[in-house]
């Protein structure tokens, strides 16, 4: 009985570690689809442009821009996801260890400074950002680009979604402030529910609602990641109020995009500094980008 339920209990926690990463996946290909449908189909709202020359542009540069954004946000995200920020196989010989540096007892190897054991991924990683819960990872120095660069985009893309829905405010609110009004826009699933609005507009309000309150969450980490990123700090320095690793602005940028840190958001191919290459670790324990 209780293998089984250590079985039952080891399952259950495997679907709650992946439970964001899907529900995240699902809402992004939601306001995807329901932004591509409002460009398609209702936009523009001028009925005798809906089918001239200017209305074909329009809907071909909003659906190149969107899917733009969808790309970048799932190739970052897949790329943050998969490299691994730990510090297996990155580190140097013992001469290398110098002023900072620690010896992780579960890891059983020692640690340069900004490093530290993040006990949901089990492993030592290398100046440790925090553990991203709705990725399931940890951010590092490996991968904070990709975690970066897909905050951009999701925030762009939130930017966009929220703007072309501003119809569907319009729709909702043009016979003036009602009560049916505003529970449909603060509470769509109980009106689904008791029978109040019909299933697609519950679907638009649903999706409207989730654009405007993802873009103020992702506007909060994206730019306290982009004030972090400028004072070469990690979350936890920052809790700390420590700022000992600064470069200057330049020399933080490339620290965290690499040298191409002007145009590595346009495209995940563009190379960016990995540990062991171009890094060094100096005597006195700081990390020392020399790319």
């Amino acid at each position: 009985m209780t293998s089984f339920a250590t079985k039952a209990f080891c399952r259950v926690e495997r679907m709650c570690h992946h439970l964001p990463v899907v529900l995240n996946t699902f809402l992004v290909f939601s306001i995807t689809g329901e932004v591509s449908y409002l460009v398609m189909v209702e936009a523009p709202l001028d009925p005798d442009q809906k089918k001239t020359e200017w209305s074909t542009w329009w809907k071909a540069v909003h659906l190149l821009a969107q899917y733009f954004m969808l790309i970048n946000i799932c190739w970052n995200a897949l790329l943050f996801t998969t490299i691994s920020p730990s510090i297996k196989g990155v580190f140097l010989g013992g001469e290398g260890m110098g002023q900072g540096w620690r010896y992780c007892y579960t890891c059983e190897t020692h640690t340069p400074p900004r490093c530290s054991h993040c006990y949901d991924c089990n492993v030592c990683v290398l100046r440790r950002d925090h553990h991203c819960v709705f990725f399931g990872r940890c951010v590092g120095f490996r991968n904070y680009r990709y975690f970066l660069s897909c905050l951009l985009f999701m925030w762009s893309g939130l930017l966009y979604a929220t703007l072309m829905n501003a119809e569907v405010f319009i729709v909702i609110l043009k016979e003036g402030v009602t009560v049916h009004s505003v529970l449909l826009l603060l509470i769509p699933w109980i009106m689904l529910v008791s029978g109040q609005v019909s299933a697609r507009a519950f679907a638009f309000a649903f999706i409207a609602d989730t654009c405007v309150v993802g873009f103020l969450l992702v506007s909060a980490f994206f730019f306290f990641h982009l004030f972090l990123m400028f004072r070469g700090q990690t979350t936890r320095e920052w809790y700390s109020n420590r700022r000992p690793y600064s470069l200057g602005l330049l020399g933080n940028l490339r620290q965290s995009l690499g040298r191409r840190w002007y145009i590595c958001w346009l495209s995940p191919l563009i190379p960016s500094p990995l540990p062991g290459d171009g890094i060094t670790f100096k005597v006195t324990g700081s990390l020392d980008p020399t790319r």
